[in-house]
């Protein structure tokens, strides 16, 4: 049984693939890429002769016969025109057949420009969301837009120049004005990575029209900041738990998440209450 290697190739600079990545591809059997053309590019960069056989989007069913036979004579590797295969790319039905069929799917990991895009954006990275591609149409896009608009998760989306300033407008109108990251031509001699408010980023497009392909990092939706409890108020509520018996530590973190104050400064009013009282 044959194992399907899922590649990552370079999104730009060819100096990006790893050298297990190169020698995964000068071994396998056949290599199925999104457009053989480009594959064979990369490949005959680095002096690889493996043969090819093409998978894209509007073949990608009736090649599965194919490539699932080619496995079960030996190891396959999947590639996409650039980056991680399978994400945003054709894959994913390949991948699900493969393991149907009981072979290993392996991933070498590699460039992966909204993963490039994000830890070089200046915005939170412990929680984010892939989205993709915003839908083509404005109505759809809008709606789209809107349903996430409430979710606190750093989002990145993937933009192409033609819709980037229409996207950008329907973004701020719904979103607001948050900070985001435009991120072009990463990787590549052009590199352009702009960091602003999204209101700023508009009017930069409208100066400057864009080209090239576009991934976009924005803030996620903050919670509004409930006002801070002013202090006799929150010495009131330190007196009530404290005639409860409620340990200090816990009434300390429990009212330093009700009323916008900090833990310690929670604590040392707490302290002093006590000792005050004793």
């Amino acid at each position: 049984m044959g194992t399907l290697y899922l590649v990552a190739t370079p999104i730009g600079n060819l100096e990006d693939i790893s050298a297990r990545a190169l020698r995964i591809l000068g071994e396998v059997k056949l290599i199925a890429a999104e457009d053989t053309r480009q594959t064979r590019k990369l490949l005959t960069h680095f002096n690889i002769h493996t043969p090819t056989t093409s998978y894209y989007e509007h073949n990608k069913l009736s090649k599965l016969d194919e490539v699932l036979t080619a496995l079960a004579a030996g190891d396959v590797a999947l590639v996409s025109d650039a980056g991680t295969p399978a994400l945003n790319d054709p894959g994913y039905e390949l991948v699900r057949a493969a393991l149907q069929a009981g072979h290993t799917v392996s991933p070498l990991p590699g460039a992966c420009a909204p993963i490039a895009a994000l830890v070089a954006s200046g915005l939170p990275t412990d929680s984010f969301v892939y989205l993709g591609y915003l839908p083509r149409k404005a109505s759809e896009r809008r709606q789209f837009i809107q349903s996430i608009e409430n979710l606190p998760y750093t989002l990145i989306f993937l933009e192409s120049p033609h819709r980037l300033v229409e996207a950008l407008a329907d973004l701020e109108s719904i979103l607001g004005d948050r900070q985001m990251s435009v991120a072009r031509e990463l990787t590549k001699l052009h590199e352009e990575i702009l960091r602003m408010p999204i209101s700023r980023t508009c009017r930069h497009f409208d100066e400057h029209p864009p080209r090239g392909e576009f991934t976009l990092v924005v803030a996620g939706c903050q919670p509004q900041e409930a006002e801070k409890w002013s202090e006799p108020h929150l010495m009131s509520a330190i007196m009530a738990a404290l005639n409860r018996d409620e340990a200090s530590a816990s009434l300390a973190a429990r009212l330093a998440s009700e009323s916008g104050w900090e833990r310690r400064e929670v604590y040392k009013l707490v302290a002093m209450i006590k000792a005050e009282t004793q």
